[in-house]
């Protein structure tokens, strides 16, 4: 089965440049796109315009504004298959069943402490946090020229060569679709001496200190993908910090930042991690936030 890149709309410009982003990414994967909105029957007293009062009148509204959205984009494309589904039900579901079909879902991001339309507080938690797929955020401000030759795919490695695999393989993936080069960060911090056990102490003196070992674990890390996409320059970048420091500050030449998902639940709704966190409010560039699979 081929997967399309769904793209989920719902008027707002981030969403327009999210719609905008997964065009141009389905047309580099050879990819349909499929075009999702979800949305609700509101009732009088919710409805701050006279456009669309009864069931029927909204209907008909959302239709012809996901069908210009729609259009914008086989005008850019002519060749691009496209599908759209326009769906009745609670948002942050439809998204996250969209998803489980997808290559990847795209979003518009506001950033900055908020995430708008589909993605406002809980909603956009559960969808980034539940969904099977890699989920990208887009801002308003995103642009073709932003995927310029010369800028990179960035992406987040931690920990042991597995715990970041499908990170990894997303970046080398849109690498290969866009000519792009991979810039892997690996970040890391002094620990507490409580930290240390014989076995890492061993581990550290065999690689001459903490940043050498730290370079051959991001090494290790790498050197399956390297294989895998021979064509794809790489470079790999390790740097004292934490992840998020260390992320953002190589955010500026970036044309899209990648990370993995450690998605949890607590008793207070879904949560993403803080590197994910921290990336989707601060970083200009679209993020992608890859799931285990």
């Amino acid at each position: 089965m081929t997967r399309p890149i769904t793209a989920g709309v719902d008027g707002s410009q981030e969403s327009l440049a999210a719609l905008a982003w997964a065009a141009r990414e389905a047309v580099r994967r050879d990819r349909p796109l499929r075009v999702v909105h979800a949305w609700r029957v509101q009732t009088p007293e919710l409805i701050e315009t006279a456009v669309a009062t009864d069931a029927d009148s909204q209907a008909e509204w959302v239709h012809s504004a996901v069908s210009e959205a729609v259009g914008t984009v086989t005008e850019q494309h002519p060749d691009l298959a496209v599908t759209t589904d326009v769906i009745e039900g609670a948002v942050a579901d439809t998204l996250v069943a969209a998803a489980a079909d997808a290559e990847m879902l795209v979003l518009g991001s506001r950033g900055y402490g908020r995430i708008v339309g589909f993605l406002l507080g809980s909603i956009g938690q559960q969808v980034i946090a539940e969904a099977a797929r890699p989920v990208v955020l887009v801002r308003a401000g995103d642009r073709p020229s932003s995927e310029a030759a010369g800028r990179e795919i960035v992406v987040g490695q931690q920990g042991d060569p597995q715990d970041s695999a499908d990170a990894l393989r997303f970046a080398f993936e849109t690498a290969t679709a866009r000519g792009a080069t991979v810039r892997v960060v690996r970040a890391w911090s002094l620990p507490p001496v409580f930290a240390y056990s014989p076995g890492s102490l061993k581990l550290l003196d065999e690689a001459g200190g903490l940043e050498p070992y730290e370079r051959k674990s991001l090494a290790a890390a790498v050197r399956p993908f390297r294989e895998r996409f021979p064509d794809v320059p790489v470079e790999e970048h390790v740097e004292m910090g934490s992840a998020s420091q260390v992320l953002l500050s190589v955010a500026g030449t970036a044309q899209l930042m990648v990370v993995g998902r450690r998605a949890h639940r607590t008793a207070v709704g879904a949560r993403i991690g803080s590197v994910a966190h921290g990336m989707l409010h601060h970083a200009d560039c679209p993020v992608a936030v890859v799931p285990p699979v």
